[in-house]
């Protein structure tokens, strides 16, 4: 594996650690800029709006991009915004660089994917993905709960200095490391040491006009919107979790980052196993997790109360959250083979427009006066709305079209083992 792939997983790392490390953070962000929980929260919503704004956009402009260029920029504008979020006494200015990082952090992901998957020949284009994406998890289990601990003994600043200070050997590390070819050539320019040769076919990228013609199947946007739906329930108690341990718990600060990394292990073990079985049985696993999400959440409200509860039940929540994503993120890479670039950022797109809307539903329920554990009945509400929709598309998935013979159980069975081409996707949701 070329050392480049490394180098983007460690900027993912640092990406990772910014989006997710205000869980740990909304109280000291809250009363050091005097406003209230529910404001601190939307600092999450911010990051998640840049990431659904950028992330079609910044994919759209990282087909053309020389890869080292794009990735130093974003790299770049992160860092900046970081030690401008450290040093401002504003809110507002706060607010627009969680949007700016986010928009620079989207950019990133565009570019480092395509980068990754072509230094490596297609016999590990899995593994250089996986190296990739494994920096969000790893940043779930050690940069969160460090961002907790830095801002509990040095203030919430201290935290966003150290994910701009951890970002700068990945930028030299690109600088030093990352081909300067165009994302768009599928490989061609400077790929890495063993990578396959690409034919001249491939080395044009796939015409926007047909991508967004593969994404406009009557599958995909059920699963969008049910994507959404799993990550706004898991981002509505997230975003809220220090408060709800430390005030309706009873735990103190010191539990917050020991709960972080428990998300993060669980949330680490669910993409891996997700990873391990999503490919062979993909509606299975999201089902299970989404079933077993809208339990879980429901369980945690009614037993936040509890600290047994609350540290057995976070870690199985993240475990499901995140098993649940990578199966849905499979699941839309799977149904739209013909949008290599923007099948890819529409699932980030889905992914935080969940991030997005569920913490400002938590935030209204907070607001509301419903208490510290609102927002994870929110979350539960969230999912089972998610099970109602991935329910009603597979009823009308395996509902037969006028004039369409149902196929024998024979037909399907032969089907089901080898993909026929004439298959109604109904039945595969």
């Amino acid at each position: 594996m070329p050392f480049a792939v490394y180098v983007l997983g460690l900027a993912v790392f640092a990406q990772g650690t910014s989006e997710f490390m205000l869980s740990g953070l909304l109280s000291g962000i809250a009363a050091d800029l005097d406003v209230s929980l529910s404001a601190a929260g939307l600092l999450t919503s911010a990051f998640a709006v840049g990431m659904v704004v950028g992330a079609p956009l910044m994919a759209l402009a990282g087909r053309s991009w020389p890869r080292r260029r794009a990735l130093l920029l974003f790299l770049a504008v992160f860092v900046a915004v970081h030690v401008a979020g450290a040093l401002t006494p504003s809110y507002g200015v706060l607010l627009a660089t969680r949007f700016v990082g986010a928009l620079a952090n989207a950019g990133f992901w565009a570019v480092a994917l395509t980068t990754a998957v072509a230094m490596v020949p297609d016999r590990l284009k899995g593994r250089a993905t996986a190296v990739v994406v494994g920096g969000v998890t790893i940043a779930c289990v050690v940069g969160v709960p460090a961002g907790a601990v830095l801002g509990e003994r040095w203030g919430w600043r201290s935290a966003f200095w150290a994910v701009a200070i951890v970002s700068l050997p990945a930028f030299l590390a690109v600088l030093r490391s990352i081909p300067g070819g165009r994302a768009d050539r599928g490989g061609q320019n400077g790929t890495g040491v063993g990578a396959a040769p690409v034919p001249a076919s491939a080395s044009a990228p796939v015409p926007v006009r047909d991508e967004l013609r593969a994404l406009t199947g009557p599958l995909l946007r059920p699963v969008l919107l049910t994507m959404a739906l799993v990550q706004g329930a898991t981002f509505c108690t997230f975003s809220y979790l220090e408060p709800l341990l430390t005030r309706e718990t009873g735990l103190g600060e010191g539990w917050v980052p020991v709960s972080l990394a428990l998300f993060g292990a669980g949330s680490f073990a669910g993409v891996t196993l997700a990873g391990r079985f999503a490919d062979a049985r993909p509606v299975a696993v999201v089902a299970t997790g989404m079933a077993a999400l809208a339990l879980g959440w429901a369980a945690l409200a009614l037993t936040a109360g509890s600290p047994v509860s609350a540290l057995v039940l976070v870690p199985l929540l993240g475990l499901f959250a995140f098993g649940t994503g990578t199966a849905l993120i499979t699941r839309v890479l799977g149904l739209a083979p013909g949008a290599p670039t923007l099948a890819g950022a529409f699932s980030t797109t889905a992914f935080n427009l969940g991030a997005t809307v569920g913490p400002w539903a938590g935030g209204l329920a907070l607001d509301a006066g419903f208490g510290y554990r609102a927002p994870v009945w929110v979350s539960a509400l969230l999912m089972v709305l998610a099970l109602l929709v991935a329910a009603t598309a597979t009823a009308k998935g395996r509902r037969p079209r006028a004039g369409e013979r149902r196929p024998s159980a024979v037909h399907r069975s032969a089907q089901g083992r080898h993909g026929s081409p004439g298959e109604h996707p109904g039945t595969r949701w």
